[in-house]
């Protein structure tokens, strides 16, 4: 009967852990395990706590960034070029003065760091004025974002926590400890 309930409660950790690892949505993890969706956050909580369930997401979650080829050094690399873009490398200046975008030549580092590309294509005047024009549109991606990540990886920002309410603590624990010695 023991090993029956131990049998049961292992093949739930492993489900729950297979189930958390593909979208990381522990409530969601507990409900494929059976828990009803009225507790599955406090049961998904208490499972994730559980250091079985935490070495079975290790490796699983291991297991997922080797088949991914993850590492920190590729994400810190991928941040890196995202965050140091500059528009100027897409941007190519004519002899007429104009600028134009030139995706035509870019590193790999250079496409990554790319969001969006928008080609619109009109006729600009009438009759024998019109012109065809083709104006390339070039978004970056979030450029802050990108270092800010990487600036919390390095430790470069602190973030305080100001607490508020504390006048006269010190006090406080004087006098408690003062009555819990005099109990002794």
């Amino acid at each position: 009967m023991v090993d029956d309930s131990m049998a049961r409660r292992n093949s739930r950790h492993e489900i729950f852990a297979l189930e958390y690892v593909k979208d990381l949505n522990g409530t969601r993890a507990a409900i494929a395990v059976g828990y009803s969706a009225k507790t599955a956050d406090r049961a998904a909580s208490r499972l994730w706590s559980n250091v079985e369930v935490r070495a079975l997401l290790a490796k699983l979650t291991k297991k997922h960034a080797d088949k991914l080829d993850l590492s920190a050094e590729k994400v810190l690399s991928e941040l890196s070029s995202m965050g140091f873009s500059n528009m100027l490398d897409y941007i190519k200046a004519t002899e007429e003065g104009s600028a134009y975008v030139d995706l035509s030549n870019l590193t790999r580092e250079q496409s990554s760091a790319i969001q969006e590309v928008t080609v619109d294509a009109y006729v600009e005047g009438k009759g024998k004025h019109a012109r065809k024009v083709k104006r390339t549109k070039l978004k970056l991606v979030d450029k802050i974002r990108s270092l800010e990540l990487l600036g919390k990886h390095l430790k470069l920002f602190t973030e305080r926590i100001e607490v508020g309410g504390i006048e006269g603590l010190a006090d406080m624990i004087a006098a408690a400890r003062k009555r819990a010695n005099g109990r002794s």
